[in-house]
């Protein structure tokens, strides 16, 4: 597998859209500081192809997908696996309710040729191909067949991210097998014996089959196939009988259909003849004709009549004028009367309201005369109350004082008000204003009362002013419309006249009405007598025509009574001279089917005779007689041919089923393929022990036992130590030294899609010494330029990231993540 493209967004702390092109980068670097999204690169490779990511713990850690407060994260890897080119795409979205969930994945398999660069062009997914899988269910599936390697052991091969890197190293005897298993595609043989097995059983269940074929064809033998040579014999010999007597027994039976048909045809004209009959009422039928036209034509003179009556009141009346002029002038008088009787009411009212305002002004002056009355009243009583105050000031001052407030002269605290004297000029003073002050305005609200009385009069005056003006106008209109007019009464014998006349045309014109309905009805009479006739004349012509072979006489086309008459007389003579026939032609029938009966009993004794019941058609059961006898001897002839096949199925069958069982038992698990897994586990320690031995400046070598790692360390005299002993460097380098070996020396014998075309890693730079660190990047180096697989590296060491030529910096700000190409 081989990554050529990756599109995210919203994923993890890729929040933008962002994309990373592979499609050059056959030795790159991933680079940028710690946390800035280096290995999520890996991991949107990882969950492009298999949902999930080694740092989420399994599928439950789906929610880690989504970058923080993003609704959806989208992945789309495009990846090339055994010479075919492929694009996975998972999309994943967050619900109302806060939950995760998958909403599309798929797996599509492009055409040849297709130019990675117009994914940028905003393609829908129906343009990327042939889908492969498009349900997560169908990608586990899918992407096990395109890639080769299931999720756990493509991450220990291909994609090594971090705290994984040394699982092939570690891993159990059983699982690092299923691995080399899966990557030298040694599942084959195993399918091969699987298929040789079931080859096997379905040859020996072929043997049994034509076993008891072969059982089933016991009784096939010579005296069997003479037997039925000898009843074919019998049967033609049948044949032959039969067919000599079968044209005598047609011919006879020709002769009686014969007979019985010539009596049959007797009869039927018999039946005929018999059958002409007038019909009754024939006579009745021209009578009505002439009945019903001599209506039609009363009818119609009557309709003539009422029509003339009915054009000399139209006259009448239009000579009588428009009646429209006199009711007009009628309803003018009317709107007269009307007119002077409301000018009379407005007359009176306006008077009324003349003195009503008269009286209102008179009473308005007189209440603003004691209002002014009032008011002189008033200043009199203000002037006595401030003389009175002058004359008693003590008293005066009493008015001011309040109890417990500081007196206004000697400024000391009031302690009670002494109240004023009865007989005191200022009391008395203030009685007086108080009393006029009271009259004064008393008589102010008499005036405002009066005034607004008066001025609603004055208005009411104004308004039937008005109204009798108009009233006035409207009246001299009407006279003037009514000059040298017609009296109401001369108007109204005017349109008396009228009505009378309207009246009679009314009558005039529902006669016309009714006449014309009379005559269409007395018309309908005529068609119907007409049309009885007709069909009267119609039965007589189908009757004589159905009776044309016999020659009848001609008919009085002027009285069809007659003609039916004249008709079945001669239909009577007729029948009577083939009635005289009949008993020679019924002698002739019982005679022919009494030859044909013979003829018949003569041939069912030749079946009899035979053993086979006799058949209304002789001549073909007496030949399907004669095939069913050659048939049986065809099939005894090829059941004998068809045992000889089956003995030569037979051998062949037992051939087959012994050389599977043989190849099954070749291939077994613990024979071929245990031996291919040794050789191959032994290439891939002796490749992975020279590369770790140039990483450890020769101190350590490579070595497996029983399906364990094993190291021996040449600074201890060549002590051999388990793999777990190692320290984080240690282990570091002999896990890149076996992820080199599988890339570098298994990749060529692998005959599946689980070729390692990419290594990817993601650990442990950080932990080398620098003369360690420079073998390393020779040794990736040296890996990348044989130029048959991608090669990456996921790295903090400025100095390791120098070396590679082509670099992808990934930086982080606070919203999103993005990645930069440098380099070659």
């Amino acid at each position: 597998m081989r990554p050529m493209r990756l599109d995210m967004a919203g994923f993890t702390v890729f929040r933008d859209e962002t994309t990373v092109d592979f499609t050059d980068a056959d030795f790159f670097a991933l680079v940028g500081p710690t946390g800035s999204g280096k290995s999520t690169v890996l991991d949107a490779i990882c969950f492009a192809l298999y949902g999930t990511v080694p740092r989420w713990g399994g599928t439950r850690g789906l929610a880690n997908a989504l970058a923080p407060s993003a609704a959806e994260a989208r992945v789309r890897l495009v990846f090339e696996s055994g010479g075919a080119r492929y694009v996975a795409t998972r999309v994943v979205r967050r619900d109302s309710r806060g939950n995760v969930k998958t909403a599309n994945a798929g797996l599509q398999l492009m055409p040849p040729g297709f130019d990675v660069t117009k994914l940028d062009t905003g393609l829908s997914p129906d343009d990327l191909g042939e889908v492969v899988a498009g349900t997560p269910a169908e990608m586990d599936v899918a992407v096990l067949e395109a890639v080769g390697l299931p999720y756990e052991q493509f991450t220990s091969c291909v994609v090594l991210p971090q705290g994984q890197f040394a699982d092939f190293l570690h891993a159990k005897p059983a699982t690092r097998q299923q691995i080399l298993v899966n990557l030298l595609g040694l599942g084959v043989y195993e399918e091969v014996q699987k298929r040789a097995t079931a080859r096997a059983a379905q040859a020996e269940a072929k043997l049994e089959a034509v076993d008891q074929l072969l059982a089933g064809l016991a009784d096939v033998d010579d005296d069997a196939l003479d037997r039925a040579a000898g009843e074919v014999d019998r049967m033609r010999a049948l044949a032959t009988a039969v067919e000599a007597a079968v044209p005598e027994l047609d011919a006879a039976r020709v002769t009686a259909r014969e007979a019985t048909a010539a009596l049959a045809a007797l009869d039927a004209e018999l039946d005929v003849l018999g059958a002409v009959r007038a019909p009754a009422g024939v006579a009745e039928v021209a009578r009505a004709v002439t009945d019903a036209r001599a209506e039609a034509d009363a009818a119609a003179g009557a309709v003539s009549l009422a029509e003339e009556r009915e054009e000399k009141l139209r006259g009448e009346l239009a000579a009588a004028g428009d009646e429209s002029p006199l009711r007009l002038l009628l309803r003018a008088y009317a709107d007269r009367e009307k007119l002077t009787a409301e000018a009379d009411v407005v007359r009176a009212a306006l008077e009324s309201a003349a003195t009503e305002h008269d009286a209102a002004v008179r009473a308005l002056a007189g209440a603003r005369a004691a209002a002014e009355r009032a008011e002189e009243e008033l200043a009199t009583a203000f002037r006595a109350h401030e003389e009175a105050k002058a004359t008693d000031q003590a008293v005066g001052l009493r008015a001011h004082l309040v109890e417990g407030a500081p007196c206004p002269v000697c400024e000391q605290v009031v302690s009670r008000v002494p109240a004023v004297p009865a007989e005191s000029a200022v009391a008395r003073a203030v009685e007086a204003g108080k009393a006029a002050r009271a009259a004064s305005e008393a008589a102010k609200r008499v005036v405002q009362e009066r005034d607004a009385a008066a001025r609603d009069l004055d208005r009411m005056l104004v308004q039937a002013r008005t109204r009798q003006e108009h009233l006035d106008a409207r009246r001299a209109e009407v006279d003037g419309h009514l000059a040298g007019a017609a009296t109401p009464e001369a108007l109204r014998d005017q349109l008396a006249e009228q009505a009378r006349l309207r009246k009679a045309l009314d009558e005039a014109t529902a006669a016309v009405r009714a006449g014309r309905d009379a005559a269409r009805r007395a018309r309908g009479a005529v068609d119907t007598a007409e049309e009885r006739l007709r069909a009267a004349w119609r039965r007589f012509d189908a009757t004589r025509d159905g009776l044309a072979r016999f020659g009848p006489p001609s008919a009085d086309r002027d009285d069809v009574a007659a003609a039916w008459t004249t008709l079945a007389g001669w239909a009577d003579a007729e029948a009577g001279r083939r009635r005289a026939e009949r008993a020679g032609r019924a002698a002739a029938v019982v005679e022919a089917e009494a030859v044909a009966a013979g003829l018949a009993r003569r041939i069912a004794g030749i079946f009899a005779d035979a053993g086979l019941p006799a058949d209304d058609e002789p001549v073909r059961a007496a030949a399907v007689a004669v095939e069913r006898a050659e048939a049986e001897v065809r099939r005894l002839v090829e059941r004998r041919e068809q045992a000889a096949d089956l003995r030569e199925q037979r051998a062949g069958h037992d051939s087959r089923a012994q050389v599977a069982r043989a190849l099954a038992g070749h291939l077994r698990a613990n024979n071929f393929e245990r031996w291919l897994l040794a050789e191959a586990l032994d290439l891939l320690v002796d490749g992975a022990s020279r590369i770790l031995r140039e990483l450890s400046g020769g101190q350590y070598d490579l070595v497996h036992d029983k399906g364990e790692f094993f190291v021996v360390d040449h600074h201890d005299a060549g002590l051999r130590r388990g793999v777990r002993t190692l320290s984080g460097g240690e282990t570091f380098q002999a896990s890149l030294a076996l992820a080199l070996a599988l890339s570098e020396q298994l990749a060529g014998m692998s005959t599946t899609a689980a070729s390692l075309e990419s290594i990817v890693l993601d650990e442990g730079f950080g932990t080398l010494d620098a003369a360690t660190l420079d073998t390393v990047a020779a040794t990736l180096e040296n890996l990348a330029a044989r130029g048959d697989r991608m090669v990456g590296v996921v790295t903090h060491v400025p100095a390791l990231a120098e070396r590679i030529p082509v670099r992808y910096e990934v930086r982080k700000d606070a919203r999103s993540a993005r990645v930069e190409r440098t380099g070659r």
